[in-house]
């Protein structure tokens, strides 16, 4: 698997920190998680490039991009993306989101639709009832929890992450992935990303509301979903009555279910079917 190219760019006030995968075709930026980083990317960029180049970034305050005090919501990430566009001398991509990275990309596709060429949704940007938000926070517990702990060693957090039964099975692309976001600190190691960022992000995703974004998209759009949730088919990101909503709703969509996926492994893990529908997708007249 190719390493990426890493490079800084100029975000909203702050700089933003790039993984590149370089390739012949469109641009195909890339928005991970809550708690996630670029490397998450890895598996997808290794069946789409070189085809593809594949952009992959750090959220403000996470893996290398900068960490201002406060600044953990929407309005800001969609700054910083328009921002990195323009850096990049990009007028249109293709945005694909995954998780929180999702809700990113639809809000931005709804913002900035002369940008947008196409929007891959993956296994995110639906509207949530309160209970099944509960579910999904319940699910990705485990996630958060190992911000701000610190271990005495890179190979102890290895080790514990390994343990996790969410990120299974472990492969080169999580190790790679958990290496990029471990910093050195007194006592030992931790992930570099504060644990209060996240609770500031996480707030600002409990009161958004998707439903305004569905009617302003004016890109084609392709939702993959995970129908195995998170741990159960409880905590499922993307219930059928929620993904429902979004084929009535979205002008120009198709679904496709990944599976055997839960919401890690639709883009750690390898999976034909998934990467013949993204690539059937962008070809798409």
């Amino acid at each position: 698997m190719a390493e990426p190219i890493m490079k800084k760019v100029k975000g909203d006030g702050i700089k933003i920190n790039l993984a590149v995968w370089e390739g012949e075709g469109q641009p195909i930026l890339c928005i991970h998680g809550i708690t996630a980083n670029c490397r998450c990317w890895e598996t997808l960029a290794d069946a789409l490039a070189p085809d593809y180049r594949i952009i992959a970034m750090d959220l403000r305050g996470r893996g290398q991009s900068e960490k201002p005090p406060a600044g953990y919501a929407l309005e800001y990430h969609l700054q910083d993306i328009n921002c990195l566009l323009d850096d990049l001398a990009l007028d249109r991509v293709v945005i694909m989101g995954h998780s929180l990275g999702a809700f990113i990309g639809l809000a931005f596709a709804a913002g900035y639709p002369e940008r947008v060429e196409r929007l891959i949704l993956v296994d995110g940007g639906g509207d949530l009832s309160e209970e099944q938000m509960e579910r999904v926070f319940v699910g990705i517990k485990p996630a958060l929890d190992r911000l701000g702990q610190v271990l005495p060693s890179t190979e102890a957090y290895l080790e514990k992450m390994k343990a996790a039964p969410y990120i299974q099975p472990w492969s080169a692309v999580t190790e790679a992935y958990y290496r990029y976001e471990i910093e050195e600190v007194a006592g030992g190691v931790r992930t570099n990303i504060n644990p209060a960022h996240i609770v500031e992000e996480a707030t600002n995703i409990r009161k958004l509301d998707c439903a305004p974004f569905y009617p302003q998209l004016k890109c084609k759009v392709l939702i993959l979903r995970a129908p195995n949730g998170l741990f159960s088919s409880d905590d499922l990101l993307l219930p059928e009555e929620v993904i429902k909503k979004m084929i009535r709703e979205i002008p120009d969509v198709r679904r496709f279910d990944v599976a055997g996926t839960n919401h890690y492994g639709i883009v750690f893990q390898p999976h034909k079917d998934r990467d013949k529908a993204i690539r059937d997708f962008l070809k798409e007249s």
